[in-house]
């Protein structure tokens, strides 16, 4: 039995897992409260470790406040760095094969085709920069590990962009969004399902590997669907980056190239509306 530990299962995609989960999938995962398992406090997760002896951890939890990050990097440098820290050298004490999710964060997004897993990672914001101190404490102090950059999740649970949309889109006319950055949505539930077939896999093909959706869309391009898909018939208007000012600079293109995860497990990834249907779907029944 792979018995798998999920850190940050409070999150979006530790929630993600335990719907898997619910819904009949593997029932060897532990998702410990935060109070029992917070990778700042190492005799805690030693604890965890000691009690389950994991085959697997997966770190979903992070600073993941991008803008805040621009005022408090101490704060998000000891969770995107010193809590990964002590989540490897407990991997690598007891044997346990570390899952880490971080971020299209960590490039600049100044190309203009996807993104692979050895393109130079030079992060423009605080928050990027964390995450990729993150990644990089990983492989110093263990081998078995997998990190799977992601970006853009939503799902049915905890805050992110379709959610806010929808609750903005009840209260207004017209909503101006972004259409100069351009990336994929991706929903959670999607990349749960990945790390779960990675597991079962039990493969040894260690390493860092992107994961999102299928497609291409900006975040004005997002938003019409989340709308059309609600139907909701609110005007949305495409601005530029320049004309929404936030605190932490984003990278203007995050699509990212999946060749390396699909072909070393193979998988069969969601086109992102696809996956957006389902999750506006479920999102009507909660209603």
């Amino acid at each position: 039995m792979n018995k798998t530990i999920v850190f940050g299962a409070s999150g979006q995609l530790g929630q993600c897992f335990k719907k898997l989960v619910e819904d009949g999938g593997p029932d060897f995962f532990i998702f410990p409260g935060e109070d029992e398992a917070n990778i700042l406090d190492t005799a805690a997760l030693e604890k965890q470790f000691a009690a389950h002896q994991p085959a697997y951890a997966i770190n979903c939890a992070a600073y993941t406040a991008v803008d805040k990050a621009e005022d408090d990097a101490e704060t998000a440098l000891k969770v995107n760095k010193t809590g990964v820290e002590n989540l490897a050298r407990l991997c690598s004490k007891y044997d346990t094969t570390l899952i880490h999710i971080s971020t299209d964060f960590v490039f600049k997004g100044d190309v203009s085709s996807p993104l692979k897993e050895d393109d130079i990672a030079t992060p423009i914001s605080v928050y990027g920069q964390t995450k990729l101190d993150g990644e990089k404490v990983i492989p110093v102090l263990l081998d078995n590990y997998f990190i799977i950059r992601t970006g853009w999740l939503y799902s049915e649970f905890a805050n992110n962009f379709v959610k806010t949309m929808l609750k903005l889109g009840a209260d207004r006319d017209e909503l101006k969004v972004i259409a100069d950055q351009v990336g994929t949505p991706t929903y959670a539930i999607d990349l749960a399902g990945c790390i779960i077939h990675i597991i079962k896999s039990e493969s040894a093909a260690y390493g860092t590997y992107h994961y999102s959706n299928e497609g291409v869309a900006s975040w004005y391009d997002f938003s019409k669907a989340i709308f059309e898909l609600a139907g909701n018939s609110i005007q949305v208007i495409p601005i530029s980056t320049s004309e929404y000012k936030t605190r932490a600079v984003r990278p203007a293109y995050s699509v990212m190239d999946k060749t390396k995860v699909k072909q070393t497990f193979g998988l069969q990834i969601p086109y992102w509306r696809d996956s957006l249907v389902i999750c506006i779907n479920r999102l009507k029944q909660q209603n």
